[in-house]
């Protein structure tokens, strides 16, 4: 039987995983490709599986997608729920290929040797993203990487940036991204330094995502054996990891209300403490200013962008001039009756990845940010809130 390819997006958190796919699977729509798809977010919140659930593709045929959230694929649990996952697609699909995205906190190693020994799939590409900004601002270009590694190898501790070269180390396709942010000359500083790290990786820059699905196709069968050595270097160290409460120092928390930002007090909390400890945040949301707007909140060190994804429904019932049918408008009432917040279907659901030393102090502050009961009667009451963030925002599009 003809194995079925298997592509990995891997890479640390906030790279642009997701973008890349959406895209991936945008274009498989349009050249009528049977591509299947795999979803993995860390968080119990699974907001990268809701963004994929609403590609064209995937919303005409459910089958072609799985999501796993509350796990890290890599985990012991993770490659159960892979499994399960890889078994259920190839049962109801014939697919071409299959592309599978795993979270920002996940260790490429356990993946490459699930496949190894996959009767029914082959592992060709192992695409690992790199943010191009992050690494220019944060580690002098990719210098820093080596020397940090070296002195928590001497210290004995383990750091993100550990499993950051790790991911660099594994990759067959090393693909930096945001490079829109940078000049021509700091890209190839970037180039020139990761290259020490993993010579072997075939190297390219995306901006949004734009990654041709084809050549996804031209690439052949993941090589295992240059990874055999490393393998048994780091199996013990993972090992032990896997009973460790919150390796690479990585915490996550999840902020849920039903409750609008104060934009102002929003933008403050944003500009005064989200750092680079802050690795990824991201989720729904919505701002007293704007309580029409169903938002996308996507963080990635620090930089933070808000997206309109669409309108909220209790919005919709409150527009006189919404144009819909009143069968269209009974349907969406009835969906409303089901939500237990006080303005309809609007929500903040927010997931906080970080250091574990700085996570709870910023959704601490982000939490100070919901306006308060006595601010709530006062805007119902007219009240309006000044609005610093950008009026033009982004809308996703597949």
């Amino acid at each position: 039987m003809k194995k079925v390819p298997v592509v990995i997006i891997n890479g640390f958190l906030g790279s642009g995983k997701t973008t890349l796919l959406r895209n991936l699977l945008s274009q498989s729509k349009r050249k009528n490709l049977s591509v299947c798809a795999i979803v993995n977010d860390m968080s119990k919140l699974d907001i990268d599986g809701e963004l994929i659930s609403n590609i064209t593709a995937v919303e005409e045929n459910k089958k072609i997608f799985k999501s796993i959230s509350s796990y890290v694929l890599s985990s012991k649990d993770g490659i159960k729920k892979l499994n399960q996952s890889i078994t259920a697609l190839l049962n109801d699909n014939k697919p071409d290929i299959i592309i599978i995205e795993t979270s920002g906190g996940c260790h490429p190693m356990p993946l490459i040797k699930y496949f190894k020994c996959h009767k029914k799939t082959k592992l060709t590409g192992v695409l690992v993203l790199i943010d191009g900004s992050m690494i220019a601002n944060d580690f002098d270009y990719g210098k820093n990487l080596i020397p940090k590694i070296q002195e928590n190898m001497v210290q004995g501790v383990r750091e993100s940036i550990d499993l950051l070269v790790e991911q660099i180390l594994f990759c067959s396709h090393l693909i930096i991204t945001k490079v829109d942010k940078l000049k021509s000359l700091q890209t190839q500083y970037i180039v020139n330094e990761i290259k020490k790290i993993n010579p072997f990786a075939s190297l390219h820059s995306i901006v949004f995502g734009k990654l041709s699905i084809d050549s996804l196709f031209e690439i052949n069968e993941y090589d295992y054996f240059a990874v055999e050595k490393l393998i048994k270097e780091l199996e013990p160290i993972l090992i032990t990891e896997e009973n460790t409460e919150s390796p690479y120092n990585l915490a996550t928390e999840i902020i849920k209300d039903d409750r609008p930002f104060h934009p102002q007090r929003l933008w403050d909390v944003c500009h005064k403490f989200l750092d680079k400890r802050i690795y990824r945040s991201k989720g729904f949301f919505w701002l007293a200013s704007r309580n029409s707007d169903s938002l996308l909140w996507n963080q990635a060190a620090g930089s933070i962008n808000l997206e309109l994804i669409g309108t909220w429904r209790a919005a919709i019932i409150n527009d006189k001039n919404n144009g819909l049918l009143k069968e269209e408008l009974k349907l969406i009432e009835n969906k409303l009756k089901k939500e237990d917040g006080r303005f309809g279907d609007r929500c903040c659901d927010l997931t906080i990845i970080g250091h574990k030393n700085h996570v709870v102090q910023f959704s601490d502050k982000l939490k100070s940010c919901f306006l308060t009961d006595e601010e709530i009667t006062n805007w119902q009451n007219g009240t309006k809130f000044k609005d610093p963030w950008p009026q033009k925002i982004l809308r996703i599009k597949n």
